[in-house]
């Protein structure tokens, strides 16, 4: 088995020192292979080319260039091998939405733990191994490139990870985006549009406010509404709604979307 490659990225020394003895903390756990640290951005980008690795862990904030910055230079550049799984390592949580906004694959706070730096790993490294096998026996571990894996939550001093797939539906409201699971809601600031782009092969648009998880649509049923007109008259009216698993919320769909609901539950 083909174990992962891993660099490290970060203008501190202390903090590569500190990211090195917890790699070899995890190695019987976490296989992989170290290939190298660099101190900036600059020298990074170039051992990057030059080594391919499959993974670098990344400081967010250094000097000339940032993590940020450095992470969309990689995928706009990216060596013949791919973009490497970008794990983003940093004191700060507010850098938590643009650093998945370049698709990071994790962001982890300092003081890293190495039981957390086991699982980002680990979890790059399964997402590998399904690429290089080419299998489509567990096509919903397969990541679709530039899709990200987890919406970054800040709550009260820390960044909560909501995976992908436990996201039944996002809605538009006022200014922000409202992210369903099926026992909490969270506040997004990202457009709609914007995730509609990134995640068109597991969500679809149902309204010009709502996007769906494709394998949370439990079905279709459709709704009578009665508005009074003047008093007196009545109008009818119908449309269909998706029945979402794990929601008892019924969301509407647009007659324009109407078509494209219709053919996927079939």
């Amino acid at each position: 088995m083909n174990i992962p490659t891993i660099f490290i990225v970060d203008d501190e020394a202390p903090a590569r020192e500190r990211l090195t003895t917890l790699l070899s903390d995890i190695q019987a756990e976490c296989p992989h292979l170290l290939l190298g640290e660099a101190s900036d951005a600059k020298s990074g980008l170039e051992k990057i080319a030059e080594l391919q690795p499959d993974i670098v862990l990344l400081d967010v904030q250094m000097p000339e260039m940032s993590g940020i910055e450095m992470a969309q230079y990689l995928r706009q550049h990216a060596p013949l091998s791919g973009v490497p799984a970008i794990i983003f390592i940093t004191a700060y949580d507010e850098f938590a939405l643009p650093a998945f906004g370049v698709q990071a694959s994790d962001y982890l706070l300092k003081p890293v733990r190495a039981s957390r730096l086991a699982e980002s790993v680990n979890r790059v490294a399964a997402r590998l191994a399904v690429k290089t096998a080419g299998t489509a026996s567990a096509p919903e571990q397969i990541v679709v490139p530039g899709c990200r894996e987890h919406f970054s939550i800040p709550e009260r001093g820390r960044i909560l990870l909501v995976p992908v797939n436990e996201v039944l539906f996002l809605k538009a409201e006022q200014k922000y985006v409202t992210l369903y699971t099926s026992h909490k809601e969270f506040l997004l600031e990202e457009s709609l549009t914007s995730l509609e782009a990134e995640l068109k092969d597991k969500f679809v648009r149902i309204h010009r406010n709502a996007l769906v998880a494709k394998a949370a649509i439990a079905g279709v049923e459709r709704a009578t509404h009665i508005a009074d007109m003047d008093g007196e008259n009545e109008k009818v009216s119908e449309n269909w709604q998706v029945i979402v698993a794990g929601s008892v919320e019924r969301l509407p769909i647009s007659r324009r979307q109407w078509p494209v609901i219709k053919a996927l539950v079939r």
